[in-house]
């Protein structure tokens, strides 16, 4: 079983390559970055918030899961605009909305105040990463997509990293509610988009002319929709499966402290930006699944030292490797899917698979917290890697690519 060719629009020429793709890539990369930053405070300080509003681990859980959830409903809109207007407004206005919900949520007064503000933050979260991305892809030399998509995903690496770090500074000095305030910095980077970064080419070439030729180029694409939601599902499931309760886990399997938890964290993200560059790289030259799934199977072999580690010392090391593997499958996400998708709703379909397959994997960070209650929290992971990472190679493995393809012409080169 294998996934359909994409429907594409008719054949152009292709458009020559530009060198304005730094400030693209920069843009999402940072986009990125302070998006995942912003996501990843909740789950540094899941049990402080928890204590504060007197509820369980997994009521707040519940709201990673809220998060990932609404995310769908950010792809949605802001890829549709996309497509539709080009790229570079709507991910303007989509920085302030998520900065404003993530500085709001440092003032929540009660829990369901909190639950509606993560709410809303994934609808910003959502509608970043496909506008973004189609951006960036579009403007990129094909010889380099894999190795700069490596680096765009891994700027998720980059803000969990900071997450660590600011929870490190912050948290035992003044407690969660300042980082969030931190959160507000993404206003700035519209700032960054308004004067530097250029309307995407591909986009003004193979824009529809209006919302009912775009709406007949989504639906003509079902299929390949379905399978990209698929594989986003399990590859959603591998990385919030080995990330979203590791910072509890830390806590209560192994009783460290924040600042040793941070630590920890943050060793792991030095190896999930290593990875993501590394199998960037070699799918530029091996192919977007073989290196998704040589990284998936390498995570796999990992596992007993990342849930079962003797020592702390080797924690440090199991926890380095997975992320090393996990991100490393994760790099070439952005260069596979803006590959597999036409050129006329690449601002929609890419962004809107991947936030549809985290709807469909939200709710792993909470069944794992379930699951830990009757068993260990390394038992829960553990059984939960390996499931989530047998299924995202399998799922890699039936799909196609069309690594290289020049976008604004339907060619090979």
């Amino acid at each position: 079983m294998t996934i359909p060719q994409a429907q594409t629009a008719p054949e152009t020429s292709a458009l020559p390559i530009t060198d304005d793709h730094r400030p693209a890539v920069f843009a999402g990369f940072l986009g990125w970055t302070l998006d995942a930053f912003d996501f990843f405070l909740v789950v540094f300080s899941l049990t402080a918030i928890a204590r504060e509003f007197h509820r369980s681990d997994a009521d707040i859980a519940l709201s990673i899961a809220l998060t990932l959830a609404f995310r769908p409903v950010g792809a949605f809109i802001f890829g549709l605009l996309a497509d539709r207007y080009g790229r570079r407004l709507p991910l303007m206005i989509d920085l302030v909305f998520y900065s404003l919900v993530e500085v709001l949520t440092g003032f929540a007064t009660s829990y369901r105040m909190f639950m509606v503000l993560r709410a809303l933050f994934g609808i910003g979260m959502g509608g970043e990463w496909g506008v973004g991305a189609s951006l960036a892809m579009e403007k990129v030399p094909p010889r380099l997509r894999g190795l700069l998509s490596g680096f765009l995903q891994e700027g998720y690496a980059v803000g969990y990293l900071l997450a660590a770090i600011c929870y490190f500074f912050v948290f035992e000095r003044w407690g969660w509610r300042p980082m969030f305030f931190i959160g507000g910095l993404p206003a700035l980077l519209a700032l960054f988009v308004r004067f530097h970064v250029k309307e995407s080419e591909v986009w003004k070439k193979t824009r529809t002319k209006n919302w009912g030729e775009l709406g007949k180029a989504i639906t003509s694409n079902w299929k390949l929709f379905a399978y990209l939601t698929l594989l986003m599902m399990m590859m959603n499931f591998t990385s919030h499966g080995t990330q979203d309760m590791y910072p509890t886990f830390l806590q209560r399997h192994w009783g460290l402290s924040p600042t040793r938890r941070a630590a920890v964290t943050a060793v792991s993200m030095v190896g999930a930006i290593m990875g993501g560059l590394v199998f960037g790289y070699l799918s530029d030259r091996l192919g977007r699944r073989r290196a998704m799934i040589a990284a998936l199977v390498g995570a796999i072999v990992m596992i007993p030292l990342w849930a079962y580690a003797p020592s702390v010392a080797l924690l440090v090391v199991g926890a380095f490797l997975m992320q090393f593997m996990v991100q490393g499958a994760w790099g070439v996400i952005p260069a596979h899917l803006t590959e597999l998708s036409p050129d006329s709703v690449r601002g929609f379909l890419p962004g809107f698979a991947y936030q549809c397959g985290v709807l469909l994997a939200g709710l792993v960070a909470y069944v794992e917290a379930l699951f830990a209650q009757r068993v260990s929290y390394a038992t829960a992971m553990a059984l939960t890697a390996f499931t989530v990472f047998s299924l995202a190679v399998t799922v890699t493995a039936l799909g196609r690519e069309r690594r290289g393809i020049q976008f604004g012409g339907n060619t090979q080169p």
